[in-house]
């Protein structure tokens, strides 16, 4: 099992909404008392477990418009990876409100564009991903800013319950199926 985080690389863009895959994949390894740091394929890759299985976590280093060259080569490398079956992807997602989860087995990009470039990049849309929402209640003049924003200081503990509640949703996967986790997990 593989899951990506997506998000960009860089100091600059921690805590911006853009890196919740980041901060999710990071928040696995924490609880599994490793770290995501060996690089491979334009990735910083971790190994755990997670409900008894071993799983892979990366987090490509190429910004999350190019995440399908490192997606495409983690899987490349791990031949008997098979996208529909061994892949998750978290992504942020401007089009959900701020904390919802959507977990889906297959599907478009929905304007996502590292979703959309690691489906260009493996031909395929069949792969579960985990979208969390970040649409704000107000509206915004500039979604690429907005995304490229630092949460605010007090939302911080919010974010950390949504990234919980991710976590925990991801486990579900892994445990029970995506079809449970969704009838779970999706708001």
């Amino acid at each position: 099992m593989l899951i990506v985080g997506l998000g960009n690389p860089g100091a600059q863009y921690e805590w911006t909404r853009h890196n919740l895959g980041f901060m999710l994949v990071d928040l696995l390894a924490r609880e599994a008392g490793r770290e995501v740091k060996r690089v491979e394929c334009q990735a910083l890759i971790g190994r755990v477990e997670i409900e008894g299985a071993p799983v892979e976590l990366a987090k490509p280093q190429t910004y999350m418009n190019l995440s399908g060259e490192s997606v495409a080569c983690l899987l490349r490398k791990r031949g008997d990876l098979r996208p529909a079956r061994d892949l998750i992807v978290v992504s942020d997602d401007l089009a959900l409100p701020f904390g919802t989860l959507r977990l889906r087995p297959r599907g478009s990009s929905g304007g996502q564009k590292g979703l959309k470039n690691i489906i260009a990049a493996l031909r395929t849309d069949e792969f579960i991903r985990l979208r969390i929402g970040i649409q704000p209640e107000h509206p915004i003049g500039d979604a690429a800013r907005f995304v490229l924003d630092k949460f605010p200081p007090g939302m911080r503990v919010e974010v950390e319950k949504v990234l919980e509640r991710g976590a925990e949703a991801l486990r579900a996967v892994i445990r029970d199926g995506i079809d449970r986790a969704m009838t779970t997990y999706n708001q």
